[in-house]
Order: structure tokens, then C-alpha cells, then sequence
């Protein structure tokens, strides 16, 4: 079950669009059905209307149905009933296929309720499960996120609940079941693991059992109890994990596909497209100061990535202060943040649901309103090498770091031999390189100083006359022209072009 908002905000990417009654957007949307001409009994909550001539007679379908809302393509009408079904209008050019399979997929597959618990939700399997078996339930992912749990706290542990509300498993009950092999044995068998208890860390015995699609590990099942669960009660928990596979199989083929049409839409975004606007709204983001946030993974580089891109789009009802595409071996997030430390905490927290061994670096732009955000993503890839090429605590934001970014340009350049190599700063650093002497370091403290050779020999540690003698001596061995601003700022430049 969906609301009829999602639907509208996905169906958006395909160039859907709700025609008046703004106030359905709210209505439950259970069930999908498709005009059958030899077939009058044809009921839904969404109505595809396959075959309409016009928008009018969609909605004689539709009542007939008794259906909430209609999906049509064709031109926009004159007026609608304000007490008749929502119409969806599509562009003619969408086709029927793609328009089912969005349809299907959400109403379908994506049975969440609002409040997180209805009848075919991981909770409401949790609650039942309990009852089956007689111990508190723990539905977690691959990764000892808890996915859900069951109502009743009464044959629950300390740990468990510790584990409920840091929502995710401590890291020294990770460490102990590490070390027991549990996960190891969850990773290689479907067989249900008895975990004996530990009073120390607040553990009392549980049973585990892994949740798997083929060969992939999806989660895993826990419920206390005293002793290996045996006869019914062991069938149960078999069972239970069956059913939380399929549950979760259907949980990802709607969360992908909502994913899909977000990248979608984050990418034009960030290549610029004249209706920024109306893309910003399909995404659920109000027009506002925002930053764009690149991210890369290291570890297993593909597999790293795919899990961060995972982690940034968690949840569903458009919930999340971002939104994420994958370009390449980028994560890109379009984030609302006048404040460059905003983005840094949304990086940290990211990085904080990532499995220890992966690692992540991220560069951030400067604020950027909807038509820069072209320019912000480059200014976040900037950003982004900055990180990767040397040690920084936090990542960098452009407007913060411009100037480190400008110098790196400039000593690219330099790599690639875009710099004079005749200039007076080349012919120094040969000479240095040559005879040992301290030209090049001499030069950039004394610009640097604006010639002042008391502060140029306090930076270098040496005495005024000993900075006046290499000056001299330098002048010797290549023109300087000290007196021309344009000669000292090139110098300058060539300077930090060259510093490592």
C-alpha cells in the first residue's frame, strides 16, 4: 500500500502529472486494475486506462471501477468533476508498459504503511512470529541494522534493547557474536544458530536464522530463548525467515525503483536543464540555498560504492534532507545546506552506517541556488580531489577552499609542462638544483614578506644581509625585474605552482 503523493512524486520522472484535486493526495492506494472488455466486474484502487479515447471516458471507467485514481494519457481537459476519481495525465509519448511496470511496482511491491506497521510489514511478521514461538523477535539487514522488532518486551534481555535503541547492534555484541562464529555460520547455512547466553554483556540465549534470496545473505532473524528451539516452534522460525525474504525481495524492487527515477532526476539537475524548477519539486525539495556533496568510496571500490549510494537513499516518503545519483565512481547528493558544516554532518553520518572497513572521502560546494548546481557539482569534484590528495580532517568545502583548489589547478598545469620553462623561477630552481644554493625558497619568502628583508629572513632563519646577498646573486644569474608588479605577481604564481 502507497499513498497516492508517492505515486504522483515518482510517476513526476515520466512526465506524469495530477490534474486538480490536490486533496486526494493522501488517499491509500491498495490495488491496480486494467479495463477488460469482456469483464465488467473490474475493480481497483488505480485504474489504467488502456485504450481510452479521451480523458472523459477514463473517468466513466474509472467510477465504474470504483477506482480513486485514473491514469490516462492524452491532452489536459477543460474542467474535471471535483467529486470524481484523481486523473493522472501522461504524456503521450510515455508508453503503456513502462506506465505498468512503474504502477505495479509501487502500489504492489511497496506495501509500507505511513506508520511503519500493517498487515504485511516486517513488524506485523515480528508481532506474529513472537506469538508462534514465545520470544521477543529482532528482524535485522545484512549489515545488524534492525529492520523491525516485535511489540512485546517481555521475554526481551538488556541487549536487546540496547540493540533497539541504538538501532543497530552494539559493536561489542558485534565483536562477541564475531567471535563465536554466528555470523560465519549464518553466512554458510540456513540452519538456525542457538547463541548461548552471556550475562555480562546482558544476554540471555537466542536463536538465529539467516534470511537469504538464493545465495544472498539479506539479514537475519533472532528471537530469545533459553534453550535451541525444537519441533514447531523451530519450523516456525524457519518459516518466519522465508517470509522476511520475500518481504524484503519486494522492499528492494520498490526502494530500486524509486532510487532509479531520483538518479534520474538528480542527474539533469546536475548537467542543468531549462525546467530546474519543476525537477526540484518532482524530487520533494523546496527551492532553497542548497550544496552538492561528492562522495567516493574505498575499499572493495564497486561493492563500496554501491552500499554508500544504498545508505544515502535510505527510507521512503521523500524523508531524506538529500537526494543522490550515482555518475560513474561518484555518489553526487543535492543537499539543502546554507552552512558548509550541515554537509559535514550529513558525510559523517553517512559514514557512521558504513561497515567499518569502508572508508569514504567527500568534497562539498560552495551554496548554490537551482541554476548553479551544474557549477556546484564541479565545485564538489574539486572539492573531492582535494580530500583524496592529502590529509584533511574534515572535507573540504569551496568557499572555504577556493584557493587550495585554484592551486591545484596551477600545479597540474605545472605537471603537464603548461608552465615557462625559460622563466626567471625555472632558471633559480635549476640553478638550486645544480650548486645546492637556496634561490627559489629565498624568492618566494622575499615576495611574500612584500620585500620587506627583515620578515623574509625571519621566515627563512637567516639574516637580513644574508636574504640582500642571495637577491644580488640572483639577479646575476637571471633577470628579476622586482620593480615591475606584473613580473613579481607571475612570479608568484610560477611559485605556487611549483610547491608540493
Amino acid at each position: 500500500m502507497i499513498t497516492l503523493d508517492r505515486l504522483v512524486n515518482v510517476l513526476g520522472g515520466y512526465g506524469v502529472r495530477l490534474c486538480g484535486r490536490p486533496e486526494t493526495r493522501s488517499v491509500r492506494l491498495r490495488s491496480v486494475a486494467m479495463p477488460d472488455p469482456g469483464d465488467d466486474r473490474v475493480t481497483g484502487d488505480v485504474l489504467l486506462a488502456v485504450g481510452a479515447s479521451s480523458v472523459a471516458e477514463a473517468v466513466r471507467w474509472a467510477v465504474a471501477a470504483r477506482a480513486a485514481v485514473v491514469v490516462v494519457r492524452g491532452r489536459a481537459p477543460a474542467a474535471l468533476d471535483d467529486q470524481g476519481p484523481a486523473v493522472l495525465l501522461a504524456d503521450p509519448s510515455v508508453s503503456w508498459s513502462q506506465l505498468a511496470g512503474v504502477v505495479y511496482g509501487l502500489v504492489l511491491e511497496g506495501r509500507e504503511t505511513a506508520a511503519g506497521r500493517g498487515p504485511t510489514d516486517l513488524f506485523a511478521l515480528a508481532d506474529a512470529l513472537a506469538d508462534l514461538i514465545g520470544g521477543a523477535v529482532t528482524i535485522e539487514d545484512g549489515l545488524s541494522r534492525v529492520l523491525a522488532y516485535s511489540r512485546s518486551q517481555q521475554a526481551g534481555d538488556p541487549a536487546r534493547l540496547e540493540t533497539i535503541l541504538v538501532r543497530q547492534v552494539p559493536d561489542r555484541l558485534h565483536e562477541l557474536f564475531r567471535a563465536r562464529g554466528v555470523f560465519a555460520r549464518l553466512e554458510a547455512s540456513d540452519e538456525p544458530v542457538f547463541v548461548e547466553p552471556d550475562p555480562g554483556n546482558g544476554l540471555t540465549g537466542r536463536m538465529a536464522v539467516a534470511v537469504r534470496a538464493g545465495r544472498e545473505l539479506l539479514g537475519s532473524v533472532w528471537v530469545t530463548c533459553d534453550r535451541p528451539l525444537t519441533g514447531a516452534r523451530l519450523g516456525a522460525l524457519a518459516d518466519g525467515a522465508r517470509t522476511v525474504a520475500l518481504h524484503l525481495l519486494r522492499s528492494r524492487a520498490s526502494a530500486d525503483l524509486e532510487r532509479q527515477v531520483e538518479s534520474d532526476l538528480v542527474v539533469r539537475l546536475l548537467e542543468g536543464t531549462p525546467d530546474a524548477a519543476t525537477v526540484l519539486s518532482q524530487l520533494g525539495l523546496a527551492p532553497s540555498t542548497m550544496r552538492v556533496v561528492a562522495v567516493r568510496a574505498h575499499a572493495d571500490e564497486q561493492a563500496a560504492l554501491l552500499l554508500t549510494f544504498e545508505r544515502a537513499t535510505d527510507g521512503f516518503g521523500w524523508s531524506r534532507p538529500g537526494r543522490s545519483a550515482l555518475l560513474g565512481t561518484t555518489l553526487y547528493t543535492i543537499l539543502p545546506a546554507e552552512q558548509a558544516d550541515t554537509a559535514r554532518d550529513w558525510v559523517a553520518g553517512l559514514r557512521a552506517g558504513l561497515p567499518p572497513h569502508v572508508g569514504i572521502t567527500a568534497g562539498i560546494s560552495a551554496p548554490a541556488a537551482t541554476a548553479e548546481l551544474p557549477a556546484g557539482r564541479q565545485e564538489a569534484d574539486e572539492c573531492l580531489a582535494l580530500h583524496e590528495a592529502g590529509p584533511r580532517a574534515v572535507p573540504p568545502a569551496y568557499d572555504e577552499s577556493w584557493d587550495d583548489v585554484l592551486l591545484r589547478r596551477l600545479r597540474a598545469a605545472a605537471r603537464t609542462g603548461r608552465t615557462p620553462a625559460r622563466s626567471p623561477v625555472s632558471e633559480l630552481r635549476r640553478h638550486d638544483a645544480r650548486h645546492a644554493t637556496h634561490f627559489v625558497p629565498t624568492l618566494r619568502a622575499w615576495l611574500e614578506a612584500q620585500g620587506d628583508l627583515t620578515v623574509a629572513a625571519e621566515r627563512l632563519g637567516v639574516h637580513p644581509n644574508t636574504v640582500r646577498n642571495r637577491m644580488r646573486k640572483m639577479a646575476e644569474v637571471t633577470p628579476l625585474d622586482l620593480d615591475d608588479a606584473r613580473k613579481r605577481l607571475a612570479m608568484i604564481i610560477t611559485l605556487a605552482a611549483y610547491e608540493v
